[in-house]
């Protein structure tokens, strides 16, 4: 997800530039859900494939471009190329790339092993043990697990700075693939695994993106199922709010997804969240990147390539997006319906096992496909010979939460300090983040630090050299009583050759900042 830097090297003199697919038939329109839905095993394999397959094809697709392009679009004179062997390559050379399959497949697999009924801890454990590398709330919710904080504190935003980032977003993609037609199911399984790294509109991505998911194994229409899946996000939302735009630009201004994209970033490209997008051009906030989700998904108009594109053009997370997108429209087109020019670099992977597990896309279809029988037959449907009858649910909106509710980012202040250098830190505000990390050649050294503000201690943190399982950030707090605020360290355990390296401070406020002019 994050490893851009790792991922560009030497893709210049790979790649080569061919040309595209043609486009999908247009889907017919659809008035409503259906009471049941009769589906063959045979179709109902092949949709499951179709979503696995479209996945992987959208994040390879987007993988050079991820956040190079950052508030901007990709031009269309960009081009953006496929070349024979493409996926094969990447698995070679930089499988990071597939964090949004691999983390899918932690998932998948705990279902495999202990059954629907798995208790969350069994995920949460799971992926925060796992030997993968891990970006924001993922790397904050591991954090907190391995120091003893488990699901739902995991990904609250008091503990987690990044609950409003993508990372269940990009993930979610199982909980829908095993619930076909029945949206609901699939936000019960993301209430569950999504708040061990998300809260709010972190999570409110991952629910729509599997509702979406679910609702593409029943009907053939794309505006149908972006708008129904919406019904499952409490409107009060911001994310509701961003997604109802974007549907409703795309009526207006049904030929020019470039307007839409132009309108989101007019009303919502502000991240306030990730204390890495404040301030800054990049962001990872679910709600504008689930947007270009939507814009590739509606003006792609069910053809395959044009749907990648233009979720990959819109910029940011923009091998993830793609994932996405890609993955609903596979869905309900069906693996057999993706055209050959996109599935011949896929079948030279599928019965390689993805990083870090011990699973392969072959693997994957089977696994899903059992996990889908489980769930209709414990929601109402049944298995009758070679058809499947799914009872299809209408979706009805999850819980309404929040995160970094009356939170404003007023100020960043460099520090570029060691520790010990620090001294007194003095903001005016109401909540701060402090950026930094251990540089220690021994890996295995856990630096212990305390944070007092106003004089009181507020925390003793644990603090890793180790990179797959550092804290993010290493201090924070929110919601303090708004003034002027005196923050110490103290370093518990120093040892020689290590540092605690402050960066950035963000600090908030209770109300946006006012801009004066004189």
């Amino acid at each position: 997800m994050k490893k851009t830097t790792f991922l560009i090297a030497g893709l210049i003199t790979l790649l080569s530039c061919l040309s595209s697919c043609s486009q999908q038939p247009t889907a017919n329109k659809q008035a409503s859900i259906p009471e049941k839905f009769t589906i063959s095993k045979e179709v109902l394999m092949d949709k499951i494939k179709g979503g696995w397959a479209g996945q992987t094809i959208g994040c390879t697709y987007g993988g050079p471009t991820e956040f190079r392009y950052n508030g901007t679009m990709i031009q269309d004179y960009i081009p953006i190329k496929w070349p024979d062997g493409y996926i094969k390559w990447w698995y070679d050379n930089f499988p990071g790339l597939y964090d949004d399959v691999y983390m899918d497949l932690t998932f998948v697999d705990v279902f495999d092993r202990l059954g629907l009924d798995a208790p969350v801890d069994s995920f949460a454990m799971a992926f925060a043990t796992a030997g993968y590398t891990l970006w924001h709330a993922n790397q904050a919710a591991r954090y907190n697990i391995l120091q003893g904080i488990m699901p739902p504190a995991s990904g609250h935003w008091h503990n987690n700075p990044h609950a409003d980032d993508i990372d269940y977003q990009i993930e979610a993609d199982y909980a829908g693939l095993m619930s076909p037609g029945m949206p609901n199911a699939a936000s019960a399984i993301s209430d569950k695994i999504g708040h061990i790294m998300n809260y709010g509109d972190g999570w409110y991505g991952g629910v729509y993106v599997g509702a979406m998911y679910a609702l593409a194994f029943i009907s053939d229409d794309i505006e149908y199922i972006a708008t129904e899946a919406l019904k499952t996000i409490p409107e009060q939302s911001t994310y509701y709010q961003c997604m109802s735009d974007v549907i409703r630009w795309h009526k207006e201004f049904p030929d020019d997804w470039k307007r839409t994209w132009f309108e989101c970033e007019k009303k919502w490209s502000q991240d306030i969240g990730c204390p890495d997008g404040v301030f800054v051009a990049l962001n990872i906030d679910a709600v504008i990147n689930s947007a270009y989700i939507l814009i590739g998904l509606l003006y792609g108009e069910g053809d395959f390539y044009k749907t990648m594109d233009i979720s990959t053009r819109c910029g940011q997370d923009s091998d993830c997006n793609p994932a996405s997108a890609a993955g609903i429209l596979g869905t309900m087109l069906g693996y057999s319906n993706i055209p050959e020019y996109w599935i011949k670099n896929l079948k030279e992977v599928e019965d390689i096992d993805f990083a870090y597990t011990t699973i392969s896309l072959n693997k994957t279809y089977q696994m899903s496909f059992d996990q889908a029988i489980q769930m209709i037959e414990r929601n109402g449907g049944k298995v009758e010979g070679d058809n499947v009858i799914i009872a299809c649910q209408q979706p009805v909106p999850v819980k309404y939460e929040k995160a970094f509710a009356g939170q404003y980012p007023i100020d960043k202040i460099p520090i570029n300090k060691d520790l010990a250098d620090v001294g007194e830190f003095t903001f005016e505000g109401t909540s701060v983040v402090f950026k930094g990390y251990v540089r220690c050649q021994k890996q295995d050294y856990v630096a212990k630090a305390e944070m007092y503000i106003d004089g009181e201690l507020m925390e003793i943190a644990n603090l890793p050299a180790s990179y797959t399982t550092r804290r993010n950030e290493l201090f924070w707090k929110y919601e303090l009583p708004k003034g002027k605020h005196v923050v110490t360290f103290k370093w518990l355990n120093p040892i020689p050759d290590a540092a605690i390296v402050f960066g950035d401070a963000v600090v908030y406020s209770d109300a946006p900042m006012q801009i004066t002019h004189q």
